[in-house]
């Protein structure tokens, strides 16, 4: 892995800032790299707040969507909430469901099956809205690209509102109402809303309509904080306060869902880690081993009792995609073996059984064995289906459109897509692949990075220093976890690998003066490097343990290698 430090900001920026909040001057270089210069941007960066969120009206077309609501609940039409079936698009269709239900009752949900329909507005969904007399459909997280699903619809007498995020095309979708900030003629001032995000600018617009506060939209935002976690948005502007917000929730007064998933933790108080790693996985694991409305039925009961069950099978479902994704992995594993493939600038593997639910999560913990840009394939009806998962800096998105001619469709972003195409296209497909990528794929990327904001001390790591760190949560991108480098450390004896197959490391680090525990997951095997005091240099942030109810503060450890000097 290589390491990358940051360079220094300004040195006269820095003590300037450190002086007039009184702060230490590591936390100022931490600030000023995160574009905060002054003691008034600091104060909005540690205290995010809802004076800071932009009208609702800004958004193209958000007075349309209203009053097009507004004359359904006026005519007692049916209206149905249609989302992905990911953690954004359950979390959209609990939230405006929800909110829709205090006010109005004839409100349906509708959440595609993964297998039977695939991602984004179904003619099945359609369908389904038509035989049961639905007026409007309200779709969230998908929709900015069904122009022919919103035309069939219409023929059906069917209006459309779509909540969106994702880039459009060239064209619209000829619905009523398309919100997406990524519009190139939507002048919204903040981009980045994940889908969860403009459905909660549709709700607080309607909220305005009818008089109500902002701060009766508060509830709701537990479900925003969960989409922005999950859905890896930057953790800046409207997004940090979102989130900000939607923790506050979450800790004070969550709904009874996202209650029961995070169980009876030890944690006093949970962050954005614990959305992104406990609740989460457990809402996909719905979308992915069953279906999508367990999520949504769990996020919209109003009482934990009548929670406890649908968490228990969504906890069934988490273990079995635990399960179905590492024996997948293994078997992928051993055909890149197999196949003699470790020598490829991409990895594509495919094998008609693996479960098409899971083929995401296997790609990424290929990419952790093999560091390049990673295709998991399997059979799907009459078609392959596959999903695409990239290394930092190469767009995998990209790489799919030169090979569009091998493929049905496609989709998704820089770090994930998904696609189909004829198991005939396949070796073609593959090949075109390696090919594109071979040529574009700089040297540079095709080993890790870790970014490093700042080489420390250990006598900086002080209660202060560590409180002031924490006050730059949610984290996220845009936002990340500092990350530290300090040199010449031994371990102070320790050191064992832990975890059933002995894969992370346990150790206390020390600078001959101070010492702190740590922990690196995945780090097992550079267990030699730091034995019997050999002198190593280490790559952390800093981290809580939680254990027998005491807390204390630990290292986590992201990498660590032989001393330099």
């Amino acid at each position: 892995m290589q390491w990358n430090l940051k360079e220094k900001p300004d040195k006269a920026t820095v003590q300037q800032l450190a002086t007039a909040l009184g702060i230490p001057e590591a936390v100022a270089i931490l600030l000023v790299q995160r574009g905060i210069t002054s003691f008034e941007e600091a104060k909005d960066f540690y205290r995010p707040s809802l004076e800071a969120l932009h009208d609702p009206f800004l958004m193209q077309d958000m007075q349309a969507a209203v009053a097009r609501i507004e004359r359904a609940i006026a005519e007692e039409e049916l209206i149905m909430v249609y989302g992905d079936y990911d953690v954004d698009g359950t979390c959209s269709v609990a939230l405006m469901a929800s909110y829709l239900l205090q006010r109005y009752p004839r409100v349906t949900t509708y959440i595609p099956d993964r297998y039977a329909e695939g991602y984004g507005v179904s003619l099945q969904g359609i369908d389904f809205a038509h035989d049961n007399g639905v007026g409007l459909i309200i779709a969230l997280d998908c929709g900015v690209k069904a122009i022919d699903q919103v035309d069939y619809a219409a023929k059906k007498g069917i209006d459309f509102i779509i909540c969106d995020h994702h880039l459009p095309g060239d064209a619209l979708p000829n619905a009523v109402a398309v919100l997406d900030p990524k519009r190139s003629d939507c002048q919204y001032p903040y981009k980045e809303l994940c889908g969860c995000g403009v459905g909660f600018k549709l709700i607080q617009a309607l909220g305005q309509n009818r008089g109500e506060q902002l701060q009766d939209l508060l509830p709701y935002l537990d479900l925003v904080a969960t989409a922005i976690a999950a859905d890896i948005v930057p953790m800046t502007g409207e997004n940090r306060v979102l989130a900000a917000y939607g923790l506050q929730v979450v800790n004070e007064n969550p709904r009874p869902g996202i209650q029961a998933l995070l169980g009876q933790r030890e944690k006093e108080t949970h962050d954005i880690s614990d959305l992104v790693f406990v609740v989460a996985p457990r809402i996909n694991a719905a979308g992915r081993m069953k279906h999508g409305d367990y999520a949504v039925a769990l996020l919209m009961a109003d009482a934990v009792d009548s929670c406890l069950a649908f968490a228990q099978e969504i906890e069934a479902f988490n273990a079995s995609r635990r399960a179905t994704d590492e024996q997948i992995t293994a078997e992928a594993l051993a055909k890149i073996l197999d196949e003699q493939e470790e020598d490829r600038s991409t990895t594509v593997v495919y094998e008609p059984h693996w479960h098409k639910g899971v083929i995401g999560i296997v790609a990424s913990r290929l990419i952790e064995q093999y560091y390049r840009p990673t295709l998991v394939i399997t059979k799907s009806g009459e078609v392959l289906a596959g999903s695409a998962r990239s290394v930092s800096g190469f767009d995998v998105y990209e790489a799919l459109a030169a090979c569009k001619d091998h493929m049905i469709q496609f989709g998704g972003h820089k770090y994930a897509a998904g696609f189909t195409l004829d198991e005939a296209e396949y070796e073609n497909f593959k090949a075109a692949f390696e090919k594109v990528v071979g040529q574009t794929l700089g040297d540079s990327l095709k080993i890790p990075q870790i970014s490093v904001d700042l080489e420390l001390s250990f006598a900086d790591i002080t209660p202060k220093f560590y409180r002031l760190i924490k006050q730059f949560a949610p984290f996220g991108p845009g936002n990340r976890t500092p990350v530290f480098a300090t040199r010449n450390l031994t371990d102070s004896g320790w050191a064992k690998p832990v975890g059933s197959d002995g894969s992370h490391l346990k150790f206390k680090a020390t600078d001959g003066q101070f010492a702190f525990d740590a922990i690196g997951f995945g780090l097992g095997k550079k267990i030699d490097l730091i034995k019997d005091k050999a002198p190593f240099d280490l790559v952390y942030s800093l981290d809580e343990n939680h254990w027998n109810g005491r807390v204390s503060l630990q290292l986590r450890a992201k990498d660590l290698k032989k001393a330099e000097s």
